[in-house]
């Protein structure tokens, strides 16, 4: 898998979904927004905290957009592979799984 091109395609369709529920996808970025900037964590913990979520719930376009975002808080690849082992030991062979390609990605878009 392309991960530079698989997350610049989902801004695509994330783009025309905003276009057609704009009140949806607007409350959902002020959601994104307070979760982020409030509370105690750091940027960066956060995302660890939401690519573990978007590896157990198997959701290939937030591994990519997290491990960027991780990518440009100042996460590195072996923080990722910590948090890898923490998912996989929580969600099994499925887990394991999407860890492998998490840490694709991360080598893919942890490089731009």
């Amino acid at each position: 898998m392309d991960w530079n091109n698989f997350v610049d395609d989902m801004n695509g369709q994330l783009r025309e979904l905003s276009k057609t529920i704009p009140d949806t996808t607007k409350g959902f970025g002020t959601l994104t927004k307070a979760a982020k900037e409030g509370g105690v964590l750091d940027v960066k913990n956060k995302e660890f905290v939401a690519l573990g979520i978007a590896i157990a719930m198997r959701c290939e376009p937030c591994i990519g957009f997290h491990v960027k975002a991780l990518a440009k808080a100042g996460g590195t690849r072996e923080e990722v592979a910590d948090v890898l082992g923490m998912a996989i030991q929580m969600g099994g062979g499925p887990s394991l799984m999407y860890a492998a390609k998490t840490l694709a990605a991360w080598d893919q878009l942890a490089a731009e």
